[in-house]
């Protein structure tokens, strides 16, 4: 494992502040979208649609604290871009927003440095004023939207109006997790695509490498993987970009490349101040969870013998709800993850917590590598 101290020169316009929502591509925006509200506990946003004048897609935004994901699907038949995306990727994550300032800036310099421009910086208003966008390739067919708000006062973006239809009464009666924001979003590459995804995101964004680790450190003993995580000068933006490495059966990140017909967002992690409670009340919601074997506790309560670092919450609990512990000599991360949110194997989602703790969950990657091969043996991929 490797973390790197070395942001190279700070740029000096242009600002990528955090996170500003996920656009997911979906055969059925609405019911996509109620999913994620009964079950992991979003609440209805924003829409865009027919009622709205939004002839061509509807859009449905979910959200919850700082997290907005949006779900969008076509209106009418002869959608070859959205269609063409359905067939070959499933449900999935089509673009990752940033909030920035000083969009000029941010485009210009990606210009200067061959970035591909999808789509020319736009501005869009309405009642509440105005917000600017630019948008960019990355890897596969994802994309980042550069999302500039200035003093916008509307609901969300412009034309988004509140949903449609009376509050939902389900939803006011089940528990809250707590989920707080995007902690970091992971795409995953084919094998040997890595190294250029990193560059990509150094060269045309100006990120800097935050953390990697590679097969060497990260394997089980059927599958591995390499990682380099890249983020924004002030890093509150993290990219963890994975390849598979070669091993005697077919890697999790195989898998999600044969599925999803490429590179794409394998998962989301959202971080929570009390994981205890949020899986507690996602699993009252009905969210299901990789399952970790007891071994796995056995071996860390003897490891955390000789640790310096003290788990605060009761190693028990953690064992009953699954939750995955990595740590250093500084602090510790608690996580899980989620069974894929959608038939095909691809996207999934994570819940962290940190203490103290900036990584990634390397010393986890075995346990949920071997967890997610029980899975995949299941599916008949292993």
């Amino acid at each position: 494992m490797t973390t790197y101290t070395d942001k190279g020169p700070k740029p000096d316009a242009g600002k990528f502040l955090h996170f500003d929502h996920v656009t997911f591509w979906v055969g059925n925006a609405k019911q996509a979208a109620s999913y994620y509200v009964t079950r992991l506990a979003f609440v209805p946003y924003a829409y865009r649609g027919l009622e709205t004048g939004n002839r061509d897609v509807v859009f449905h935004a979910v959200k919850q604290n700082k997290i907005i994901f949006v779900f969008a699907s076509a209106l009418n038949p002869g959608n070859e871009e959205m269609g063409r995306h359905l067939v070959t990727h499933g449900d999935g994550v089509k673009d990752i927003a940033f909030t920035v300032e000083d969009l000029d800036a941010i485009v210009k310099k990606a210009k200067e440095r061959g970035a591909k421009i999808v789509k020319d910086i736009w501005e869009e208003s309405d009642e509440g004023g105005k917000v600017r966008f630019a948008r960019v390739q990355t890897y596969g067919d994802t994309t980042h939207t550069f999302v500039e708000r200035g003093d916008y006062k509307g609901l969300f973006l412009p034309g988004y109006k509140p949903p449609l239809g009376p509050p939902d009464n389900l939803i006011k009666n089940l528990p809250d997790p707590k989920l707080e924001f995007i902690d970091h979003i992971v795409g995953n590459q084919p094998d040997l695509e890595m190294e250029d995804v990193a560059a990509w995101y150094e060269k045309h964004l100006m990120f800097h490498r935050f953390w990697s680790v590679d097969d060497t450190q990260i394997h089980t003993e059927f599958s591995s993987l390499r990682s380099i995580v890249v983020t924004n000068w002030e890093e509150t933006i993290k990219m963890p970009i994975n390849e598979p490495a070669a091993g005697r059966r077919k890697s999790q990140i195989q898998e999600f490349v044969d599925y999803y017909g490429g590179a794409g967002v394998q998962h989301i992690a959202l971080n929570t101040k009390d994981i205890i409670s949020a899986i507690r009340n996602l699993k009252a919601r009905g969210q299901v969870f990789l399952s970790i074997p007891d071994a796995y506790y056995d071996q860390l309560r003897e490891r955390l013998k000789s640790s310096k670092v003290k788990i605060q919450e009761d190693l028990n609990v953690l064992q009953e709800l699954k939750i995955l512990v990595d740590y250093d000599d500084n602090g510790y991360l608690l996580q899980i993850f989620t069974k894929n949110m959608q038939d095909r194997p691809t996207l999934f989602l994570e819940v962290i917590q940190r203490h103290n703790h900036q990584g990634f969950g390397a010393g986890n990657f075995k346990a949920l590598f071997e967890a997610i091969e029980i899975d995949q043996a299941a599916r008949g991929n292993l």
